[in-house]
């Protein structure tokens, strides 16, 4: 949100102000790093072609050892490349690059240091922004909620880059994973960028559903009980390819 402000704001290109930023130890990437900075731009990438963001309305992040990559704060990603790279240790301190990083680091951070997620993603997607903001909890309209840990929480509103909404969605997100931000948006992990990336999608397909399905005058939808969501999610762990 406020990435996007940036962007619009002077129209500048973030990157030409990269002298103004304090550097780093100025260390070169690994190669492991520079390959996962090409997967995380591929993701940033995605989530706009998917209509997931708008602008640089969201962000990315994959960890590497114990180095943490992300989106820079209000780099347009097609504008991206491989010397953006931009990588933070666990504590938050800045090891690779010059781009600041992305506003909601703390999110990501938080998760990176509780979890053993080895990928983030957020979004403003329309459709679970919007549910974000009429109910505590989406409710369980379809079985695929099992896949994302059971119910999907609404984290309480708190101002957008705070360890008051990093609380605030580690909290949301105990034993799932993917929560609702109130009146902001979506955030999503996974062991790889594409599993959290498509779980973002998932999630925010399932709030259009029941936004879609709670438009019909005079009707509403019929609801997954939570003993039918845990024979699903039993289900799910067989499921796919071994």
């Amino acid at each position: 949100m406020a990435d996007q402000r940036r962007e619009q704001g002077d129209g500048r290109d973030p990157r030409k102000d990269a002298q103004d930023v304090p550097r780093g130890p100025g260390r070169a990437a690994l190669p492991e790093e520079a390959r996962a900075w090409e997967a995380l731009v591929a993701t940033a990438r995605r989530t706009v072609a998917e209509g997931l963001v708008v602008g640089t309305s969201g962000n990315v992040s994959v960890r590497v050892g114990e180095t943490v990559l992300v989106t820079p704060s209000g780099v347009p990603y097609d504008r991206l490349a491989p010397d953006d790279i931009t990588g933070v240790a666990l504590d938050g301190r800045q090891v690779l690059g010059t781009l600041v990083p992305t506003s909601e680091l703390p999110m990501h951070l938080a998760i990176h240091r509780s979890t053993d997620a080895r990928a983030v993603v957020h979004t403003h997607a329309v459709h679970a922004t919007a549910v974000s903001t009429l109910v505590p909890e989406l409710p369980t309209i379809h079985y695929m909620s099992a896949a994302l840990g059971g119910p999907v929480r609404v984290a309480p509103y708190a101002t957008y880059g705070t360890d008051e909404l990093a609380e605030n969605m580690l909290r949301a997100l105990a034993d799932r994973t993917a929560c609702l931000l109130q009146n902001h948006g979506t955030m999503a992990h996974g062991a790889t960028l594409d599993q959290a990336c498509d779980r973002t999608a998932q999630l925010e397909w399932m709030c259009r559903l029941w936004l879609t399905a709670s438009s019909v005058p005079g009707l509403s939808p019929t609801l997954l009980t939570r003993e039918q969501l845990d024979e699903v999610g039993e289900k799910l762990k067989g499921y796919g390819q071994r």
